[in-house]
Parts: structure tokens; sequence; C-alpha cells
């Protein structure tokens, strides 16, 4: 039986946990971790395996997939069963023989040989990440090609493909999973161990893991399984961390993947893992920030907020936006002027998770920054406020929950009351939900003993401008009814 092999490594954010590029990784991988409990001894199943001095030829198996009629999977001894000297050349045959790969839609097909990669899998995972010894060129280049036969595949068509309905939101369909994660996660644990462990020398491994490797590793971040979205992220931040020069690649790959999801396909499935990537990125930009890094805010990130299906990468994406603000007070206007921009109209569930973002940038938006566009913000704020729709209308109100805005709003009382004080006025008077009603009796009672003065002029100018509505309303009826009667009187003329 073979001894369990260490835990995936921490990619929980922490100070002390980093990976060498200023910044945490992104947040713990949901999927679960790999078990060795129930590894088989491979000299226990079926045929006996090569003795451990014995490397001779193969003895044949059984073929995989496509052309695998043809080929051979190897029953191959463990690494602690051979001599240390003829532990390399063992390590490369067990390169080769995971290269085949098989059917996982018949479960009870090729149950051997799939048993045999696996094992061979295990030990290959268990071997790089013990450091038993300095792998070589040669075999690290075997060992990614063999990474990369397995892993880049062609994805099956998603459910909307299959279905041929293009209105069926990404979130109600069902995960599609694939049946041969048994050997998958265990190729992407090997992957993850490589990247990962100090032995891996980045000036060698990068002519293995090259750019177009990591483009190929981008293309499957589009995978429905969310179990291998979660490697993907952990593996990309890794290879982002640890190889400088594939970072400005990596950037404008993720930069390239938004911009045909914003204004081609509005479908992809690793939005958030990649968001979730980037919130650590942004977090180790040295100030002051490249004009680089602020045009991928204004013309990635941002746009990012018109797609329809921002529900499934939001809060990845507020993270980000607000990192940005953080890191550089003076983008505050920039970024609460693209939310404007993209201000959803009809969708209030959309609306509500633009408030939630709002609250979050203008927690870290200071008064100079706040003041250049506070006059449009608090025109689309009155709007919300008065909402026939209550969330949307109620998480409204809940801004003047947070102090640093309404301390914001404090100092330019004289600027925001008359643009919100009808909407408060009508919430008063008609709003049909007892709870958006009694929060806006408590923001306008804010509001009176903030500035009593100001608050009874424009109680003053709402009341006249209530009564010059009514007496044009009053003058519309009038004009209506003279119409009406000069219509009649005409038809009896006619008679």
């Amino acid at each position: 039986m073979l001894n369990k092999f260490m835990k995936r490594g921490k990619t929980k954010s922490s100070k002390s946990d980093t990976d060498g590029s200023g910044y945490p990784p992104p947040g713990n991988r949901n999927s679960e971790s790999v078990s060795t409990s129930n590894v088989v001894n491979q000299s226990s199943r079926g045929a006996a395996s090569p003795s451990p001095n014995n490397l001779g030829p193969p003895q044949p198996v059984s073929g995989g997939v496509g052309a695998a009629a043809s080929s051979v999977v190897e029953a191959l001894p463990m690494f602690r069963d051979v001599a240390v000297s003829e532990r390399q050349h063992l390590f490369l045959r067990k390169c080769k023989v995971c290269c085949f790969q098989f059917d996982f839609s018949d479960t009870l097909k090729m149950v051997r040989e799939k048993e045999i990669k696996r094992l061979n899998l295990v030990e290959l995972v268990d071997y790089v990440q013990s450091g038993s010894g300095k792998i070589t060129d040669g075999n690290q280049e075997e060992m990614v090609r063999m990474i990369a036969v397995n892993i880049f595949r062609g994805l099956p068509p998603s459910s909307h493909e299959h279905t041929g309905s293009e209105n069926m939101e990404p979130d109600e369909e069902e995960p599609y999973l694939d049946p041969s994660w048994s050997h998958l996660q265990l190729v992407y644990e090997l992957l993850l161990r490589y990247v990962v462990s100090s032995d891996t020398d980045a000036k060698v491994a990068k002519r293995f893991i090259n750019h177009s490797f990591v483009l190929k590793l981008l293309d499957m971040f589009d995978s429905e399984d969310p179990r291998e979205r979660d490697y993907l992220k952990t593996i990309l931040h890794r290879i982002y961390g640890k190889f400088m020069v594939h970072r400005p690649f990596i950037r404008k790959a993720i930069n390239n993947i938004f911009y045909r999801f914003i204004y081609e396909t509005q479908r992809h499935n690793g939005i958030g893992e990649l968001l979730e990537i980037l919130g650590s990125i942004i977090n180790g930009f040295a100030l002051p920030m490249k004009e680089e890094h602020k045009l991928f805010l204004v013309r990635a990130l941002i746009p990012l907020h018109k797609p329809k299906s921002i529900a499934m990468y939001h809060q990845q994406l507020s993270y980000c936006i607000t990192q940005f603000v953080e890191k550089d007070n003076k983008l505050a206007d920039t970024v609460i002027t693209g939310l404007l921009k993209y201000w959803p109209i009809t969708n209030c569930q959309k609306e509500t998770l633009f408030l939630g973002e709002l609250e979050e940038v203008l927690e870290a938006t200071q008064a100079t920054e706040f003041q250049r566009c506070m006059v449009p913000l608090f025109r689309q704020i009155a709007r919300c406020l008065k909402s026939s729709h209550f969330q949307t209308a109620e998480r409204a109100l809940f801004l003047w929950n947070n102090e640093h805005i309404v301390s914001l709003i404090a100092q330019n009382r004289n600027v925001i009351l008359p643009l919100v004080f009808e909407a408060l006025e009508n919430n008063i008077q008609s709003h049909w939900n007892p709870a958006v009603h009694g929060l806006t009796v408590n923001v306008r009672k804010m509001f009176q003993e903030m500035d009593t003065k100001l608050f009874e002029e424009c109680q003053k100018q709402y009341a006249e401008k209530q009564a010059h509505a009514s007496e044009a309303g009053k003058q519309r009826e009038l004009t209506w009814q003279k119409l009406a009667d000069a219509a009649a009187a005409a038809a009896n003329r006619t008679r």
C-alpha cells in the first residue's frame, strides 16, 4: 500500500502564504483532496509485475482509445521497489504509460488498464511531491507532454448547445462532471506539485511550460466541471507566481478571454475563477500604478458589468474593482462613472448587485473623487430609492447605514438632498412596502437633523413643485375637456 501523498498546497490567502509574486494566492479549492488510501498494490492485480530489477520489455495489457487498439499499457513496479539508479528510467516509462487514454462512458470497460494508469499517476504525484530525486530535463519534458495529452482535449458541448435554447441562464444549467475525473484529478495534481516544487527550476521548466502550454491551459477554464476549474485556478496562479517571464503574457491572454466574452459570446464557465486569480494579481500591483493596469480596468473589468450572467462572477469582479480603488483612490471617479454607464434598467436583481458593489467602492472613495461624480450618482440612487421593486429600494436605503458614506453625504448635503428629496417624500406617501417606508422615514429624519434649514427649503420647493404639477394636471384636464366638447359639437352639426 502506498502512503498517502501530501495534501495539496495551501491556497488560502494569508500574509504568510505567498508565492513569491508579492501577493497571496486565490481562495482554497473546493474540490475534494486526492486520496490514495484505497490504492491497490499493482503486483497483486492480474498478471505479475516485472521484477524490481528488470525493467525490460513491457508486458502487453490492453489498449486505450483511438489508436490504442495497437497500444500497450504495462504494469510497472513501484519506485520503492527499484534501485535509485533505475528510478529516472522508471519515471519515464510511467509517463509513457500515462499517455494512454480511456473511454470512461463505460465503467466496465478496461477496468484493469484504467487502474494501472491511475496507480502510475499516484506514484508520479508522490515522487514529485516527496522530492525523492531531481527529475532530469528529459523526464520533465516527457512528464509535461503526458500532462498535456491528458488535460488538453475538446470540451463537450454546453447544455444550451445540446438543447438549442439560448434563453437558458447559465446558473440554471446542470454542470457537466467529467467521467474521467479519477484520472484527470491526478494529472492536475501532478502538474500542481511540479509547479510548486522547490526542485523545479523555472529557467528549465519554462521551456516546457511555455506560452503555448499556458494558452491551452486557459482554454480549459471553459470546462463545465467546477472541480477542474478549481484546479486550473490554483495552477495558473502558481505559474504566474513562479514564471515571471510569463506574467505579461498571462494578463494579456486573460484580457482577450474577457473581450471575447463581453463582445461576442457572453458565455464562459471560468470568468469567476479568472477574476479570482486577478484579484490576487491586482493586490500585488506596485504603486504608482502602470497605465497598462488602468487600461485593463477601463477596457476589461468595468465592461464585465454588461453581460446578463454577471451574477455568476459578480463577487469576484466586485473584489477586483474595489482593489483598484483601494490601491489608487483617484480611480474611484472612473469606476463609479463606469458603473453608471452599465447600470441595469429593467433587471432589478442585477441592480441590487450594483448597489452592493457601489457601497464597497464608496467605502474606499475620498471626498475629492466623490465630488466629481456625486450628481449623476445620486440621480441614479434617487431612481433606485423610488423603485417599486422593494429589494432595489431597500438596498439603496441601506447606503445610509454606512458611516463613511453618510459622512460624504453630510459634507455635500446642499447638492445631494435636493436630488433625493422627492424620492424620499414619494416613498413616505405612497410606497407599498412597509420596510421601505420605515427605512425612508429614518433617512428623511437623518437629513432633517443634519441640516434643518436646508431640509425645510427642500420641503418648500417640493410643495411648490407638487402645486405646479397639480395645476398643470388641471390645465391638461380642461384642455382635454374642451377638445372633447368641440368634437361633440362638431359631430352634432354634421347630423
